[in-house]
């Protein structure tokens, strides 16, 4: 796998750095997230980050909080051991973007998923995201994180 360049690895940590408290706050409420209900894959922390009404873009879950409650019990059926490594966040307004490598199976090179988040009234309101497979080879030396 390609490796990570110094320059990427300066701009990741700029790019972490909240510039304000509420900036601060909807970073904290996403990374309190991946911890407690995506890593896990635990629905029964979905009321505490989500709103009721959550839109859901990805077509692999049905929109609202239940939606995803039944798409995280259906992941943990089937991928006990999946992997997120959040590489990277960036705060704009309500949103909220993170550049994490999802790996579903143990082994598995993983993902490069782009999660983006939009926050309102404190809990998590939309999500959107894209992913790309990793690869063993490459045409060029920069890695996907």
């Amino acid at each position: 796998m390609a490796r990570s360049t110094s320059a990427s690895k300066k701009h990741r940590a700029m790019a972490s750095e909240p510039h304000t408290v509420e900036a601060e706050r909807q970073r904290r409420l996403v990374m309190d997230v991946y911890e407690k209900v995506l890593k896990p894959l635990d629905e029964s922390r979905v009321d505490e980050f989500f709103r009721p009404d959550y839109i859901q873009h990805n077509p692999m879950a049905r929109t609202g909080a239940e939606g995803l409650k039944a798409f995280l019990k259906w992941a943990k059926s089937v991928s006990p051991s999946a992997e997120h490594h959040v590489k990277r966040m960036f705060v704009d307004g309500s949103y909220v973007i993170v550049h994490v490598h999802v790996i579903v199976q143990p082994g598995d090179l993983g993902s490069a998923v782009v999660d983006i988040f939009r926050i309102e009234d404190g809990l998590i309101a939309e999500h959107w995201d894209v992913a790309q497979q990793l690869t063993r080879q490459s045409q060029n030396e920069n890695g996907m994180f």
